[in-house]
């Protein structure tokens, strides 16, 4: 009777056990908690597994116990969304956002076709949108902005009809929109499709959704063609922003399109018309009736008078234009005479500082100078003898550059660096590109002032040039801090090192991430800087990141100093003060140059001759952030080879190397940021990714380092 007793108690108890088992829904939702790498703030402490069901979890809600919704926004989670959420059938929010998750948009997900709203803005998704979406016929909002997502728009999210929020802004999604955008989303209250690379025309259907309200963000893409006309049929409250894109032509003159300052449209160098202030050309502004500019009758351009036949000039009028252009040719005769006695009395002479261009004191007038033989080709030769401002806050000549004191900072592949300091104790950087024999002057010109007219904080700022045969000048804002390079390993001989601290590491990486959005995606010419490395990252009085040498490969090939690009000699700074006036040539000779590899922050492509591509400068700037999280140098001892960074970051993974030893050893202070590291070492392996396309561009990357906090120590 007591084992009978004992095997019922038994049997009664497996029972509970089994009774208070976790469900299905449940083991779906811990199998997504198991993809999840960091959480550092505890948000799933509480879902455990031997609850009966997750409907008392965070961030989980329940309908007779079925899990309606997933909301765990900014918690700073790690990992990646497991496909497992697409089980919970009778699944209707998810709400994701602001968090570091990585990886591909489960497919599954977008088979839950009840779905009504997926919120995954702010975290590191990459990949496409699943065709799938189209089956979400109960979808009202997506909103996945802010990640690193690209491809094509899915032509079937236009069967999501019931849409009322889309925000794919901040992606790198390409490609043309679909016909029928306009007419199949016609629920649609907000549309973001801002800072992606979209092109081709905008939709002329646009102008059918009615219902959008707010903002209609369409900048930063590649838009291209003239405004549909149609964009006006918009409710007249709705700002339309087109800021930032590849439009041409009039701007249509209609419906809420009327009235719109020229902030909307800024950054379309073919747009013309009110409210801009470009004119449109007669043959832009054919197909516009109204765009006939009105001319009186007495106007002196109407060629015919009132009673058709054709108006000629008057005697007197006549004889005053034949006596001005006598008395014209008579003056531009004389002064090309004075000019020629000017020219040919003046000769060229070495200056006795050395540089080996011409120089004479304050408010003299200089002529040029060229030799008989190039005669014939003067707009090819013709010599710069002054100092040329690229702003109006240069307020030094030549003759005080000359006469500063000057101390060598370093030689590279491309001229020797000095520190001047003038007599009114303003310090410069001047690189001296050599003595090539190059006159390609007017070629040098265009390109450095298209240098001088970059401004941001993260830029080192070119203030002026010179230029003569036998020598070419830069002149630049002397940065304080010396190079990235330095802040990070030290130097030989250096008696106290200091490491950055993590907070200052993120504020370089942010500083450094927004120099290079501005070059690539603001700057007139859309700059790609092509040698980027922690060398020609300086640093200013309170450690903000300066990028320099941008540009610099070009001048020094236009002025034949024989760059090389991607070299890094860079010579230990050991200032000396030179004599005035010969400094900067006698200093030169008291350097020796080291090298180091360089090569090692070339984009794999790099290599093959192949335009610059601005994924060249994303590759450059992963390695940088490898540089800094890691604490190595960008090669490393393993055993008896050496390994570059990249490869050795690799290399630490397939191993499954502690963190600890992957981490610079510096940061251990700094131990409750990991997760901050984390997801920087994840941006980073994204930006070295040896697929340029897959590499996300730099506005991204800085937008998600920016939802980095900066740390305070």
């Amino acid at each position: 009777m007591l084992a009978l007793c004992l095997y019922i108690f038994l049997v009664l108890s497996n029972s509970c056990v089994l009774v208070s088992s976790l469900n299905s829904e449940g083991i779906a939702l811990w199998s997504f908690k198991k993809g999840i790498g960091q959480d550092p703030e505890g948000s799933l402490n509480n879902w455990n597994y031997s609850d009966e069901t997750p409907c008392s979890w965070n961030g989980i809600t329940c309908k007779d116990f079925k899990v309606v919704s997933v909301s765990i926004p900014k918690k700073k989670l790690t990992g990646f969304v497991s496909s497992t959420l697409g089980s919970l059938s009778e699944l209707r929010h998810v709400n994701l956002r602001s968090n570091l998750f990585s990886g591909s948009l489960p497919v599954e997900l977008f088979k839950v076709q009840g779905l009504q709203s997926l919120v995954l803005y702010g975290n590191l998704f990459s990949g496409v949108i699943p065709f799938e979406v189209g089956r979400l016929n109960y979808l009202q909002t997506l909103d996945l902005s802010q990640n690193f997502l690209n491809g094509s728009f899915p032509v079937s999210l236009l069967q999501c009809k019931r849409l009322k929020v889309l925000d794919l802004s901040q992606n790198n999604f390409t490609g043309f929109l679909p016909e029928g955008f306009g007419g199949n989303l016609t629920a649609l209250e907000k549309l973001d499709l801002g800072f992606n690379k979209f092109e081709g025309p905008i939709p002329s259907d646009l102008g059918n959704l009615s219902n959008l309200q707010g903002t209609v963000d369409l900048s930063h893409n590649m838009f291209s063609g003239s405004i549909p006309a149609s964009l006006g049929n918009l409710p007249e409250k709705v700002y339309i922003d087109l800021t930032y894109n590849n439009l041409s032509g009039p701007i249509p003159q209609n419906g809420a399109l009327i009235n719109r300052g020229p902030t909307a449209f800024i950054g379309n160098l073919g747009l013309c018309g009110p409210p801009l202030k470009n004119p449109c050309s007669a043959q832009s502004e054919a197909s516009s009736p109204e765009s006939e500019p009105f001319l009186p009758n007495n106007s002196p351009l109407d060629g015919v008078g009132n009673d058709g036949n054709a108006k000629g000039l008057s005697r007197g009028a006549v004889i005053a234009i034949i006596v001005g252009d006598v008395v014209g040719i008579c003056v531009i005769g004389l002064l090309f005479s004075y000019c020629y006695s000017r020219i040919c009395a003046c000769g060229r002479k070495k200056d006795e500082s050395g540089f080996g261009f011409q120089k004479g004191g304050k408010g003299r007038k200089e002529c040029l100078c060229f030799r008989k033989d190039e005669s014939e080709t003067l707009s090819e030769n013709i010599e710069q003898y002054d100092l040329v401002a690229l702003d109006n806050q240069v307020a030094f000549d030549l003759d005080e550059l000359l006469k500063a004191s000057a101390f060598v900072l370093g030689k590279s592949g491309i001229g020797i660096v000095y520190k001047v300091v003038l007599e009114d104790g303003l310090n410069l950087a001047v690189r001296r590109l050599g003595e090539g024999g190059s006159q390609r002057f007017k070629e040098f010109q265009t390109e450095v002032e298209a240098i001088g007219k970059l401004r941001h904080q993260n830029l080192v700022t070119l203030r002026a040039y010179y230029w003569s045969v036998d020598e070419k000048l830069l002149i630049y804002d002397f940065i304080p801090n010396g190079n990235l390079a330095t802040a990070i390993h030290g130097k030989p001989g250096m008696v106290s090192f200091t490491p950055l601290s993590w907070s200052i590491r993120l504020k370089i990486m942010k500083g450094t991430a927004k120099g290079l959005v501005y070059l690539h995606e603001y700057s007139p010419k859309k700059y790609v800087h092509g040698d980027l490395k922690p060398s020609n990252i300086l640093l200013g009085h309170d450690m903000e990141p300066k990028i320099s040498d941008f540009g610099l490969g070009r001048l020094a090939n236009i002025a034949g100093a024989s760059p090389t690009l991607h070299s890094n000699h860079m010579a230990s700074e050991k200032p000396q003060q030179s004599k005035q006036g010969s400094a900067l040539s006698e200093a030169a000779t008291t350097v020796t140059s080291t090298t180091t590899s360089g090569s090692c922050y070339q984009a794999p492509e790099a290599l093959k001759v192949v335009k610059p591509s601005q994924k060249w400068d994303v590759y450059s700037y992963g390695v940088i952030l490898l540089e800094m999280i890691t604490g190595r140098t960008p090669v490393i001892q393993v055993g008896s080879s050496e390994m570059d960074l990249v490869n050795w970051i690799h290399w630490c993974i397939e191993e499954k190397k502690p963190l600890s030893d992957v981490l610079d050893p510096y940061l251990a202070q700094d131990a409750d940021k990991e997760e901050e590291m984390i997801a920087v070492l994840k941006i980073a392996m994204a930006c070295v990714h040896s697929s340029p396309e897959r590499r996300p561009s730099m506005r991204h990357i800085s937008d998600t380092l920016e939802r980095l906090p900066a740390s305070s120590h």
